[in-house]
């Protein structure tokens, strides 16, 4: 206990974040961990395991509002990091529902907060996930390339949505799903905004379902809209908002950036906290493995080639996590990432996920590669944090811009 005389550490967690860390931490082991492999193997959705996350509080309205209310900003990396410690395929299914709720903090008004929100989650016995929709075949790093199109049509008062999705994380099997699409072809990326689509909505179904090297416990999908009609005020932060928007930027004024490419950037520092914690998860197991695998004669950690390696692993996790947590404070503090500080997380993160778990096989030798250990499960999973949300090349895109103030394309 720290006494009077000693003030808190800059790095010590808030009592209260440190008990959520340990609280997620104590239900990926319990919940997550001994079915990993499992789920992994049958690319299923972990319904039961979200159940329970539900039951217990993880999985709920109620938890993303505590999330978007934490003063610290730390609240969501620390739960994020044990969650995908416990595994990233069921991290990414249980927490995947969140980054559409980001979108809806981010863009849409209260009241479309408190009607739509709880749809989001559902209840347990009556669980739903959510899905936000902004990839498309032609259209990933380059999000002004969209082409899904939202036409407003003044006889029915209805917006009318065409256009295929793709990557989308729970995508066709979502209660809510929240589409980016184009209102204004020729304001480009301004011209873009964020849909909500209610469960049920005819014309929008399920494309392919993408069977992937990693994360395979996350359910993966194109989203085709055909004719979507769904009412005017269903438009994130509301059509005269909308109108406003666009009225601004034809007259050629600076707007501010498209709600999709906001909830990226606000995301990104959480993106970095999962990478964290599957990184984490390699090095544990590979640090534990040196320990008492030996070879000539002695444990292999005795060796500096492998002790040098856990060292650099544990030395990288600690850098990232700590760029992960300032971006995320800056974020709740409203501080700009003037210098991308939520793209170096990211960025940071993701690929010292990639090196850690690579090591982490390495360091096993032929068991790494094999199935029996969970160490080539992190490897495929860990890939992804370079790819999605931002590629390893747009983020360092966004930190050279920021830093130079030039347009480096």
């Amino acid at each position: 206990m720290t006494s009077a005389k000693t003030p808190p550490s800059l790095f010590d967690l808030p009592p209260e974040i440190a008990e959520a860390r340990d609280w997620a931490h104590g239900f990926a082991e319990k919940y997550v961990r001994p079915v990993a492999a499992e789920y992994d193997e049958r690319e299923e959705m972990p319904w039961a395991v979200i159940e329970e996350a539900a039951k217990v509080g993880l999985y709920t309205p109620e938890f993303a509002l505590q999330i978007i209310a934490d003063p610290t900003g730390l609240l969501q990396p620390v739960v994020a990091e044990e969650i995908f410690w416990g595994d990233g395929g069921m991290g990414q299914a249980l927490l995947g529902t969140f980054l559409p709720a980001a979108a809806l903090f981010g863009a849409a008004t209260k009241e479309q907060i408190d009607t739509w929100l709880p749809a989001f989650f559902g209840t347990p016995g009556d669980l739903a996930v959510a899905a936000l929709c902004a990839s498309e075949p032609d259209a990933g790093s380059d999000a002004a390339a969209i082409r899904t199109h939202a036409r407003y049509d003044e006889a029915t008062k209805q917006w009318v949505l065409n256009g295929t999705k793709t990557w989308a994380t729970n995508g066709g099997i979502a209660g809510i799903h929240v589409v980016n699409a184009v209102t204004d072809p020729a304001l480009g990326a301004r011209g873009h905004a964020l849909f909500l689509i209610p469960p049920g909505t005819r014309g929008l179904s399920q494309g392919q379902k993408f069977s992937k090297h990693g994360l395979r416990a996350s359910h993966t999908a194109e989203v085709v809209l055909d004719d979507v009609r769904i009412p005017a005020d269903l438009v994130l932060g509301g059509k005269d908002a909308l109108d406003q928007r666009l009225a601004t930027a034809r007259e050629g004024s600076r707007v501010r950036v498209p709600a999709a490419m906001a909830t990226f950037e606000l995301t990104r520092p959480g993106i970095g906290a999962m990478a964290v914690g599957v990184a984490r998860a390699a090095y544990e197991y590979a640090l534990e493995y040196a320990g008492v695998r030996e070879q000539f004669g002695r444990p292999i950690i005795d060796n500096q080639a492998i002790a040098f390696t856990l060292a650099d692993m544990a030395m990288e996790i600690d850098a990232a996590r700590l760029l992960v947590w300032r971006a995320s404070h800056m974020m709740m503090r409203g501080k700009p990432f003037t210098r991308a500080e939520g793209s170096m997380a990211k960025l940071k993160a993701s690929e010292v996920a990639v090196r850690t778990t690579e090591r982490a096989v390495q360091i096993l030798g032929g068991n790494g590669y094999t199935r029996d250990y969970p160490v080539e499960r992190w490897a495929r999973d860990a890939k992804i944090f370079t790819i999605y949300e931002g590629t390893s090349e747009i983020q360092r895109l966004a930190i050279s811009r920021a830093l130079s103030g030039r347009r480096i394309r």
